[in-house]
C-alpha cells in the first residue's frame, strides 16, 4: 500500500495522466472521423472520397497527439509548482519542436525540407515528446522560482506583465534545447527523435505489447482494487504512454491498409477489459447477482448496479457486494480478467478476430457496440459476448458459495455484575 500510494500521488505520473486526458476529447473526435471514413459496408471509392473530405479531422487530432501531450505536460507540471501554466505548456511544446527534424520523406524517397512528418508528431515522437516536455517544464519552473524574471511596474496590464515575467525563463529553457539539437545535428549527425525511438521507445513498446507484461499489469490492477485502491489509476499512469503509442501505430497502419502491428493497445485494454462492466469485467457478476442468486441483499445489489454496469461503471458492486477485502471472491476477481485477456490475445493472434484498429472508443460504451467499433468488425462484439459468459462461468461457483453462507450470528457479550454496581 505505501508503494501504491506513492505511485498514485507521484507528481510526474499524475501530470502524465492529466496530459493524456487533455488530449482525450481530441482523440475521440479523430476516432469518430476514422470510424465514419472506414465503415465496413462502404465501397473503396466511397471510403477514398470520405477520407479526402474528412481526413483532416483525424490528421489534426489523433495523428498529432504528441503535440497536445507535450503542451499538457508543461501546463500541468508548471501548475503543480504554482507557476503560470500556460507559458510552461507553450515552452514544453516549443522545446519538443526544436528537437523535431523539419524534414519529411516524399513518396518517391526524396527528402523535403521545411515540413513536419505526421509520424514524428504522433506515435513515433511520443516518448521524445514526453521527455522533452518534462525536462523543459522543470527547467522553466526552476528558473522562474529563482526569481530570474523581468519585473514590470504596477499599472501594466496583467497579460503584458506575465509575458515579460516568462521571457527570461522561456529564453533560457529554449536555448538549452537549441544547443542540444545543434550538438546532435552538427557533431553526431543524428536527431534525438531517432535515438530515443530506437533506444527507449521500441524496447518499451515491445515489452508493453507482450502478453506477459499485460497480464502482470492486469494482476496488479485487480490486486490493488481488492484493497480498495484504484488499480487503474495507479497502474495505467505507468502503462498508458506505452499503450497509447501502440494505439497510434495501429491507427497509422490501418489508415494505409497495412497489417496491424499490435494486439495489445489502449483500445484493447479499454474494450476487452474495462468494456465488460468496468475493472474486473463485472457486468456478468452483476447479472448473476440480480437474476441468479437467491439472497435478497445480493439481488438488490445486482439490480442497483446493473444500470451503471452496462456503461462500465462498477463502483456500486465493488464497494456494495463488496469485492473489496472479500476473501471469498478474491480468486475469480483476479483470475477472470487474466483468463479472458489471454483468450482474446490468442484469438486475435490466430487471426480469428481482428485486433483493434487504433480507433479510441470511450470506455463507457456498452458491450458489443464497443467491440464492433474498436475492431471495425462484428467479430469484436461477438468476442465480448463470449468473454461475458466465460467471466460468468468463472464467478458462478464462488457467488453460489457466497449465497449459501449463513449470516454471522450476533455476538452476545456476557458481563458479570458486581454486588451494588450498575451495568
Amino acid at each position: 500500500m505505501p508503494l501504491a500510494n506513492a505511485l498514485g500521488k507521484n507528481r510526474y505520473l499524475s501530470v502524465l495522466r492529466d496530459a493524456f486526458m487533455l488530449a482525450f476529447p481530441l482523440t475521440m473526435f479523430g476516432s469518430i472521423v476514422v470510424v465514419i471514413t472506414n465503415l465496413p459496408f462502404l465501397s473503396d471509392s466511397t471510403k477514398a472520397m470520405l477520407t479526402e473530405l474528412l481526413g483532416n479531422g483525424q490528421n489534426a487530432t489523433m495523428s498529432i497527439m504528441t503535440l497536445f501531450v507535450t503542451f499538457g505536460i508543461g501546463y500541468y507540471l508548471s501548475k503543480s509548482y504554482d507557476v503560470e501554466g500556460i507559458f510552461g505548456g507553450a515552452v514544453s511544446f516549443a522545446s519538443f519542436l526544436i528537437l523535431t527534424p523539419f524534414v519529411a520523406t516524399a513518396a518517391g524517397g526524396e527528402e523535403v525540407s521545411g515540413v513536419l512528418a505526421l509520424d514524428r508528431l504522433g506515435a513515433k515522437g511520443m516518448f521524445i515528446g514526453m521527455i522533452a516536455a518534462f525536462l523543459a517544464a522543470e527547467i522553466y519552473c526552476r528558473v522562474t522560482k529563482r526569481g530570474w524574471q523581468i519585473k514590470m511596474p504596477e499599472g501594466v496590464p496583467p497579460a503584458v506583465m506575465k509575458s515579460f515575467s516568462a521571457l527570461i525563463p522561456a529564453v533560457l529553457t529554449l536555448s538549452v534545447f537549441l544547443i542540444i539539437n545543434a550538438v546532435m545535428t552538427g557533431v553526431f549527425h543524428a536527431n534525438l527523435h531517432d535515438v530515443v525511438y530506437e533506444i527507449i521507445q521500441k524496447p518499451l513498446t515491445g515489452l508493453g505489447s507482450s502478453l506477459p507484461a499485460t497480464l502482470l499489469a492486469l494482476f496488479l490492477v485487480q490486486f490493488l482494487w481488492f484493497f480498495g485502491l484504484h488499480g487503474q489509476i495507479i497502474v495505467n499512469s505507468v502503462m498508458d504512454p506505452i499503450w497509447n503509442t501502440l494505439m497510434l501505430d495501429n491507427l497509422e497502419a490501418y489508415q494505409h491498409g497495412r497489417e496491424l502491428p499490435h494486439i495489445i493497445t489502449k483500445p484493447f485494454m479499454e474494450t476487452f477489459t474495462v468494456g465488460l462492466g468496468g475493472s474486473g469485467m463485472t457486468l456478468a457478476v452483476v447479472v448473476l447477482l440480480a437474476f441468479v442468486l437467491k439472497k435478497k441483499q445480493y439481488k438488490d445489489i445486482g439490480r442497483l448496479a446493473l444500470a451503471p454496469g452496462i456503461f462500465n461503471v462498477n463502483e456500486p458492486v465493488i464497494f456494495g457486494l463488496p469485492i473489496v477485502l472479500n476473501a471469498t471472491i478474491l480468486i475469480p476477481w483476479v483470475l477472470a480478467p487474466l483468463v479472458v485477456t489471454t483468450l482474446n490475445y490468442l484469438v486475435m493472434a490466430a487471426g480469428i478476430v481482428p485486433p483493434p484498429t487504433g480507433v479510441s472508443v470511450p470506455w463507457t460504451v456498452p458491450i458489443v457496440a464497443s467491440g464492433v467499433l474498436a475492431t471495425n468488425s462484428w467479430l469484436g462484439g461477438a468476442l465480448q459476448v463470449v468473454d461475458f459468459f466465460i467471466v460468468a462461468l468463472i464467478w458462478y461457483p464462488f457467488l453460489r458459495a457466497l449465497d449459501r453462507q449463513k449470516e454471522n450470528p450476533i455476538l452476545k457479550i456476557k458481563t458479570r455484575q458486581e454486588p451494588g454496581s450498575e451495568v
